[in-house]
C-alpha cells in the first residue's frame, strides 16, 4: 500500500480520491487488477468522520471504485462548501472611501453570515482588509494589530473602539462628526 495521508472527511474529498488513485495507479498494478484495489484498499486511507461514513454503508450497495469515489464526494462535499464559505472572510476589503466605522460594519455583517470561523482567522482577515491609507487612525491601527498581535475578537474591537474615536476628533474640526449623523 503506497503512503496516502489518511482522509478525515473535513476536507476536500476530490483531493483525497485523486491522490489515493494515484497512488495506486503508480504500484505496476494489471488494468485489471487496478478497480479491485481500488474498492478494497481505500478503507485503509479513512479515518474519524471518514471512516464512520465508510463503515455505515450498506453491505454489497457499492459496485465499482467508481460509485464508491461519487458517493464519497457527495457525502463529504460540504466539508468543500464550509472551507470555501470560511475563507470568504478573507475577501472583505475596507474600499478608499470607506470610514473604519464603516467597514468594522461591513465585516461584522459578513462575518455573521459565515459558519463559525476561528478568531485567529477573524482577526487576520480583519487586519488583511484595513486600508492602511484611509485615515492616520486607521494607519495606527493595523499598524497596532501588526505590532502587537491580539488573539481573540474581542482584542481587535477593543483597539477599533478606541481608534474610532480618534477618527471622530479628526473629523470634527471638519464639521463632520459620525456620531451626530449616526443619533440623526
Amino acid at each position: 500500500m503506497p503512503d496516502i495521508p489518511k482522509y478525515n472527511g473535513t476536507t476536500d474529498p476530490n483531493e483525497h480520491i485523486t491522490t489515493y488513485t494515484c497512488g495506486i495507479k503508480g504500484n505496476d498494478l494489471e488494468d485489471d487488477e487496478i478497480e479491485s484495489v481500488l474498492s478494497k484498499k481505500i478503507e485503509e486511507t479513512l479515518s474519524n468522520e471518514a471512516m464512520v461514513w465508510y463503515h455505515n454503508l450498506p453491505p454489497n450497495s457499492i459496485d465499482s471504485f467508481t460509485m464508491l469515489a461519487d458517493y464519497s464526494v457527495k457525502a463529504h462535499a460540504r466539508a468543500i462548501k464550509v472551507a470555501t464559505r470560511k475563507s470568504n472572510i478573507f475577501k472583505i476589503r475596507q474600499t478608499d472611501n470607506k470610514m473604519l466605522r464603516e467597514f468594522m460594519s461591513r465585516f461584522q455583517m459578513v462575518r455573521m453570515k459565515l459558519p463559525p470561523v476561528t478568531d485567529d482567522w477573524v482577526v487576520q482577515a480583519f487586519t488583511q482588509g484595513l486600508n492602511e491609507w484611509s485615515s492616520i487612525a486607521l494607519r495606527q491601527l493595523k499598524q497596532n494589530l501588526i505590532e502587537y498581535p491580539v488573539v481573540t475578537w474581542a482584542d481587535v474591537h477593543n483597539r477599533y473602539q478606541s481608534k474610532i474615536r480618534v477618527e471622530d476628533d479628526q473629523l470634527e474640526p471638519l464639521g463632520f462628526n459620525s456620531s451626530k449623523r449616526i443619533g440623526s
